[in-house]
C-alpha cells in the first residue's frame, strides 16, 4: 500500500460505533477484491461515543486506513470536503457508515468510472426507508435536477464516485455550505447512474432528521440558483397588482352600494394572507443575506483536531 492509491473511499462518521467493525471488514474485503491500490479515509464528525478509539484501532491494524477527527460536529458534507482535501486516489468514492448502502456495490461504480465517466451516482433499488424519508427525498431529487440541469433519479444516495479532476474542482470552492452531488454535477461533463442495493438500518440511529432535510433544501436553493429570490420579486409584483385591482373594486362597490360593514372578516383574511407572504419573502431574503454574512466572515469551514495518515 505504499503506492499512490487508485481508489479513495471516504466515510463520514458520527456516533457509529455499532456499525464500524462490520463496515471495515466488508470494505477491506471488497477493495482487496478489486486488486488496485486503495485508501479508506474515515472522517470523525464530532462523535461522542467510542468511534474515535475504534477508528484508531483500524489505523493501527492497516496503513490503508486514515483517520481525520473534527473538534466538533460540522455536518456530513463538511466531513466529505475534508476527505476530498486529503484523498489521493484517481477515483474517489463516498459512502455512509450506516451500512444501508452495501460496500459490495463499490466495484460497480469503479467499473462505470473506468468507462470514462467523471461522476457516477447510484439509484437505491428496493429502498427500505419509510415514507417520511422517501417523500422529502423525492422532493430534493426534483429540485436538484431542476436547479443543476442534470436529471438524475437519486441525488440523495451518498454512495457515489468522482473522478480526480472533479474532486480538485470541488476543492477550489470555499463556500461554507454546499450540496456535494449537485456541486459535482455542475463541473462534470459525463455523468451516469447505476442501480445499487439498499439495506435497512439495523444498528445505530439515523442522523438526518426533519430539520436537516429542511436545511438541505435551503442549501440547494440558495447555493445553486437565484430562482427563489427572483420568484419573490415576481410574486411581489403580482400581489401589488391584485391589491390595486381589489382597491378599485372596493371603491366602485362603495359608489354603487354605499357604506357597508359586511366583508370585514374577508378583508382581514386577505390581509393576513398578504402579511404571511411578506414574512415568507423576508425569510428567503434573510437566508441569502445570512449566507453572504457567513461567507464574508471567512471563518474556517471545519477544524481538524487529529490526523492519522
Amino acid at each position: 500500500m505504499d503506492n499512490k492509491p487508485y481508489i479513495s473511499v471516504l466515510v463520514p462518521v458520527l456516533n457509529e460505533q455499532e456499525t464500524l467493525p462490520e463496515l471495515q471488514e466488508r470494505l477491506h474485503k471488497t477493495l482487496e477484491g478489486i486488486q488496485k491500490p486503495y485508501e479508506i479515509i474515515y472522517i470523525n464528525d464530532g462523535s461522542i461515543d467510542s468511534t474515535q478509539d475504534i477508528l484508531e484501532g483500524f489505523h493501527t491494524q492497516s496503513k490503508s486506513v486514515k483517520v481525520i477527527e473534527f473538534n466538533k460536529n460540522y455536518g456530513q458534507h463538511m466531513a466529505l470536503f475534508a476527505g476530498f482535501e486529503f484523498s489521493k486516489g484517481d477515483i474517489v468514492i463516498t459512502i455512509d457508515a450506516d451500512l444501508q448502502n452495501p460496500p459490495e456495490e463499490i466495484p460497480k461504480l469503479v467499473q462505470k468510472m473506468e468507462e470514462g465517466y467523471e461522476v457516477v451516482g447510484t439509484v437505491r433499488k428496493g429502498r427500505k426507508d419509510s415514507l417520511f424519508r422517501k417523500i422529502p427525498s423525492f422532493i430534493v431529487n426534483k429540485i436538484t435536477a431542476r436547479l443543476v440541469g442534470v436529471k438524475l433519479k437519486d441525488y440523495g444516495c451518498m454512495l457515489r464516485a468522482y473522478k480526480r479532476n472533479i474532486v480538485d474542482y470541488m476543492n477550489m470552492c470555499p463556500e461554507s455550505s454546499s450540496f456535494i452531488p449537485a456541486l459535482a454535477n455542475t463541473f462534470a461533463k459525463r455523468i451516469a447512474e447505476v442501480d445499487v442495493a439498499h439495506e435497512e438500518r439495523t444498528k445505530g440511529t439515523s442522523k438526518y432528521g426533519l430539520f436537516k432535510l429542511f436545511r438541505l433544501n435551503f442549501d440547494l436553493m440558495t447555493n445553486f440558483s437565484l430562482l427563489p429570490i427572483q420568484f419573490i420579486g415576481m410574486l411581489g409584483i403580482v400581489i401589488a397588482l391584485v391589491g390595486l385591482l381589489f382597491a378599485v373594486f372596493l371603491f366602485i362597490r362603495r359608489l354603487i352600494v354605499g357604506p357597508e360593514v359586511e366583508g370585514t372578516f374577508t378583508l382581514f383574511a386577505i390581509l393576513f394572507c398578504f402579511v404571511g407572504i411578506q414574512i415568507f419573502a423576508l425569510g428567503i431574503i434573510g437566508e441569502y443575506i445570512g449566507r453572504i454574512f457567513q461567507e464574508v466572515r471567512r471563518r474556517p469551514r471545519f477544524i481538524i483536531k487529529k490526523e492519522l495518515l
